[in-house]
């Protein structure tokens, strides 16, 4: 899907390199925000208010992570696909492309139905 977002909004998100950092750890594959600190050598709390930021953009999506002994946490996927800036007569234009949900990287084949039922099997 594509849309003309805030130009303003959009460069001052990339223009931050944790965001950037950020977006291109998730774009491999999901990452809690515990991994997204290690990997990225950023502080918890940077962490967490880049992802607010990028989500407010809709670049990033958060899933939860069901866990067989219950300990349940969230992580990110970048859902950014492509950023396009033009100028014509005059005017900026931008246009960003997401990423469609099924098709992220490391995504699970099964609905997240599919995972409680099994995750209370293995019980």
């Amino acid at each position: 899907m594509s849309e003309d977002p805030d130009l303003g909004a959009l460069l001052d998100v990339l223009s931050d390199e944790y965001a950037r950092e950020i977006l291109s750890a998730t774009s491999v594959k999901p990452m809690s925000a515990q991994q997204l600190a290690e990997q990225c050598e950023m502080s918890k709390p940077t962490v967490y208010r880049r992802i607010e930021r990028l989500k407010k953009q809709e670049f990033l999506e958060e899933r939860t992570e069901l866990q067989s002994d219950g300990n349940h946490y969230s992580v990110y996927a970048a859902t950014l696909d492509e950023v396009s800036v033009s100028l014509d007569d005059g005017d900026f234009e931008a246009a960003v492309t997401r990423a469609d949900p099924e098709t992220f990287p490391g995504q699970h084949e099964d609905d997240t139905a599919d995972r409680f039922a099994k995750m209370w099997e293995n019980l």
